[in-house]
């Protein structure tokens, strides 16, 4: 009898072990599926860069055109596009308001692309581009819907922070340069595009940065986006 019982309390206490052995290993996979899941805002500003590395960021072609300095991403270099691709909203945006603290040095041309998707090489196909250029031979300046709606005017100076803000919602976009709004676009319902740009049209997805050639140098800091219902 003192036998059995003794098995018996053995065969209970080993199982008690392995029970409470496993249960880090459960705890652990339920934190690591938390951690992945997509970051969803409640409406409020929400930061896309972190201020020290391009984590949540992706290059596509000439990945060295892109770096960071003093707190800011760099474009500078041959043509390349730094897409979002981190976690809030899973890098889907539909109706939001972007801004981004930019400066131009003389002769820079840059852009900020929305809606878009990553591409490895070539200009972004889908989506929109906001004009970043304030003394560079193309004429279309700063705030520039590209090539859909075009401003002449100048708002800043090079070698100067200003802040660019991007408004989306349903089929109305509205810019602004620091707080001043220079362009506002309705798109028609079923619009018609060039053959070169098809994919200008309003949709979803995600933010761009350009690079737009060796001799240009732009810097983004204090990227953030707020998603509209």
């Amino acid at each position: 009898m003192t036998l059995i019982r003794s098995i018996v309390t053995t065969t209970i206490f080993s199982i008690f072990l392995l029970s409470c052995g496993n249960r880090p290993v459960e705890e652990s996979a339920e934190s690591s599926e938390v951690a992945s899941k997509s970051v969803e805002p409640s409406g409020d500003w929400v930061s896309l860069f972190d201020g020290s590395t391009l984590q949540g960021w992706q290059v596509g072609e000439n990945a060295s055109s892109f770096k960071m300095e003093d707190g800011s991403i760099v474009a500078h270099g041959p043509r390349a596009h730094l897409f979002y691709v981190g976690n809030v909203q899973k890098h889907d945006f539909k109706n939001f308001e972007f801004k981004a603290d930019v400066m131009t040095t003389p002769g820079s041309n840059s852009g900020i692309y929305f809606h878009t998707e990553f591409q490895e090489d070539g200009w972004p196909k889908k989506g929109y581009e906001v004009q970043v250029n304030n003394s560079q031979e193309d004429w279309r300046r700063t705030g520039s819907l590209y090539a859909i709606k075009d401003i002449k005017e100048v708002y800043v100076e090079d070698d100067t922070w200003y802040t660019e803000h991007i408004r989306v919602d349903g089929k109305n976009v509205t810019i602004k340069v620091n707080d001043q709004v220079v362009v506002e676009y309705t798109e028609p319902a079923n619009v018609e595009r060039e053959e070169n740009m098809k994919g200008r049209r309003l949709s979803s997805g995600t933010f761009a940065f350009q690079a737009h050639d060796p001799d240009s140098k732009v810097y983004f800091k204090n990227i953030m986006v707020r998603p509209l219902p």
